[in-house]
């Protein structure tokens, strides 16, 4: 398998496009993590059901968020992608994210080229408020049933402020 943080780099966050690498298909209630120690993708556990996700979920290459992590990815299509697949994403949003009181942002993007939506979606205001709120709501509880009230989202942040998490990303995994 390739190992995405050697063949791939975060992409053209100026211009807002960026590389996502899939780990979680959308509907999926398996909890799978990139390991970049081995380069694999890691079953890590498998949530209930009810919590299954409600995009896909992905993260983006040669970057770490506060958490030590890549930098996660909610991924807005129409259809789930397959896990190990990486797709040149626009950036429109980010989720402003706290897990167990660490930082835990997650960006928020789309496929660059979707001509089945005419690429319709160019900000989070373009996207479907149930959306919205369906995102907010799984995870600020994904967790209550092991240990609730440790997942919050605290807001919703634009464009800039996305590229502005994801610069500072990949300065801390230029620093590591």
């Amino acid at each position: 398998m390739a190992d995405f943080n050697k063949i791939l780099d975060a992409g053209d966050v100026d211009g807002g496009i960026i590389n996502v690498v899939v780990e979680i298909p959308t509907g999926s209630s398996h909890k799978i993590e990139w390991n970049r120690d081995l380069a694999v993708f890691e079953l890590d556990r498998i949530d209930p059901q009810i919590f299954a996700k409600p995009c896909n979920y992905g993260f983006i290459p040669q970057t770490l968020d506060e958490d030590g992590d890549e930098l996660d990815a909610l991924i807005i299509t129409d259809a789930p992608l397959t896990t190990g697949i990486f797709l040149k994403a626009k950036v429109i949003g980010v989720m402003k994210f706290v897990d167990d009181g660490e930082v835990d942002d997650k960006i928020v993007v789309v496929p660059a080229d979707d001509r089945n939506t005419g690429n319709a979606y160019n900000t989070l205001e373009d996207l479907p408020e149930q959306l919205i709120k369906q995102l907010h709501f799984h995870f600020s509880h994904y967790k209550d049933l092991k240990k609730a009230g440790t997942t919050v989202v605290e807001s919703w942040g634009d464009i800039d402020e996305a590229k502005e998490v994801i610069k500072s990303s990949i300065q801390r995994w230029a620093d590591k």
